[in-house]
């Protein structure tokens, strides 16, 4: 029941005076987003890929107000992808990207945000990887469906994200599964009203089941985002049964969350692809961090209190 009292406090500005401000703050969010610029970041994917692990990132930042801070999140990729150009990762690190730091709800910001990430997409491929657009609130998704097919016209690997939670999802994933894309399935993270969502976990876990049958048995590439060991289980059994082979199909998971299951995966031969975030302006993502799962925010309660 917190999860909405959380991500109600993730849009507030008091609570992110009063979240920043603690001493106790910056220690448990270096669990979830491990560094604040590409200078501290490259270390780590070299790390992570090094034990067989895979990439995609996410330069954090929202509540983007003007043209000129959607142009500053655009060159942010630009830069993280000049700088992994030399390691010749190709695949094994791919971006993640928001349409709304790329302008998306500013005026215009459809032809904004198409304008922004067109030029990270055509980047990326250069260096032999891809991009994949998160999904977040309802209200924004037909624009970034819309825009995540102008780019596949061009760039057919590039991925798009769906949330389990939301009763159009089901419909959403069989449409991309017989376009063949890359389709990452969550279970949302964004507080939605009961006329769009599912409310309740069993009935979101379940939705969740239905999306990835579909996706397993069609023709895109699913990429199952969760930490849920049933789910994992039951994702490995569905890929069996839709006689995928182990590179047909992924698992990913965020960075500090389950990290000796992100290594077991991989060394059962899964891709296993860690989503890692960094950036200063952190405080959205690590908000809904703690509302995802509530020993997220066990960890950073004991940690307040152990510090305080």
């Amino acid at each position: 029941m917190l999860g909405p009292v959380i991500l109600a406090a993730s849009r507030s500005d008091r609570m992110r005076r009063l979240v920043s401000a603690a001493p106790v703050t910056k220690p448990v969010v270096d669990r979830f987003i491990p560094g604040e610029t590409v200078d501290q970041i490259v270390p780590i994917v070299r790390e992570l890929t090094d034990q067989g692990l895979e990439l995609t990132m996410d330069v954090v930042g929202e509540d983007i107000t003007t043209p000129a801070q959607a142009e500053a999140a655009r060159d942010a990729y630009l830069e993280l992808i000049d700088r992994l150009k030399p390691l010749e990762l190709g695949t094994r690190a791919e971006m993640s990207v928001k349409l709304s730091m790329f302008g998306q709800a500013l005026d215009g910001g459809h032809e904004l945000a198409l304008g922004n990430v067109r030029p990270v997409v055509e980047a990326a491929a250069e260096i032999g990887t891809t991009v994949t657009l998160d999904a977040e609130d309802h209200t924004t998704l037909d624009s970034m469906f819309a825009i995540h097919e102008e780019l596949r016209k061009d760039f057919p690997q590039t991925g798009c994200v769906i949330q389990a939670y939301l009763f159009r999802t089901e419909a959403d994933a069989r449409r991309l599964a017989d376009s063949g894309s890359r389709v990452r399935l969550v279970k949302g993270a964004y507080k939605e009203p009961a006329e769009v969502a599912y409310q309740q976990r069993h009935e979101i876990d379940k939705a969740y089941v239905r999306i990835l049958r579909t996706l397993m048995e069609g023709e895109g590439y699913p990429m199952i985002g969760s930490h849920d060991p049933r789910l994992i289980s039951i994702g490995q059994e569905l890929a069996r049964t839709a006689g995928r082979k182990l590179d047909e199909y992924e698992f990913q998971m965020l960075y500090g969350i389950r990290g000796d299951e992100h290594l077991r995966l991989a060394a059962e031969g899964h891709r296993m692809r860690v989503y890692t975030a960094y950036g200063t302006d952190w405080y959205g993502y690590f908000m809904r961090r703690l509302a995802e799962k509530p020993a997220n925010l066990r960890f950073f309660a004991r940690s307040m209190v152990s510090k305080g």
